[in-house]
């Protein structure tokens, strides 16, 4: 297997740092606003995004700072993504840790940044800031899930 589908071939944990991280296919879902019912548990997203999020790139603009400055900023491991429920289905960390493969719009698959976009999967051209007074109450979507 060529040592560029390092994905089929390794577990998250015996991934390097660069691998971990190209493993992002910058949909940004992870990054919307969520709310937890705390009776049920179950996880509503909105459109809302994190104030740090480009809506353009769908990348973090302080990314190495994130944790700090949004402390409740999750920071993903191969531990935590077998774990976080709320994860997309479509998202490669949770993909990798249920046994399957990466999508073909994926960056990795298609050698193209913009597939995750063209395909729809991204939150670009779907979504609003944090800090500009929306109420998340009123924000709710399907389409991240």
């Amino acid at each position: 297997m060529p040592e560029d589908e390092f994905w089929r071939h390794k577990s998250l944990e015996e991934m390097s740092r660069e691998e971990w991280e190209s493993l992002c296919d910058g949909c940004a879902r992870c990054c919307l606003i969520k709310l937890e019912d705390e009776k049920s548990g179950e996880i509503d997203y909105t459109d809302i995004a994190c104030r740090l999020l480009d809506h353009g790139l769908c990348r973090c603009t302080k990314y190495a700072q994130r944790t700090t400055l949004v402390p409740d900023c999750v920071d993903l491991t191969p531990q935590s993504v077998r774990t976080l429920t709320w994860l997309p289905s479509t998202c490669a960390y949770r993909l990798l840790a249920e046994g399957e493969d990466l999508q073909w719009w994926h960056p990795l698959v298609s050698g193209d940044p913009d597939t995750v976009h063209i395909a729809g999967i991204s939150v670009r051209g779907r979504i609003v800031s944090e800090g500009e007074g929306h109420d998340p109450e009123d924000r709710i979507v399907d389409w991240p899930v």
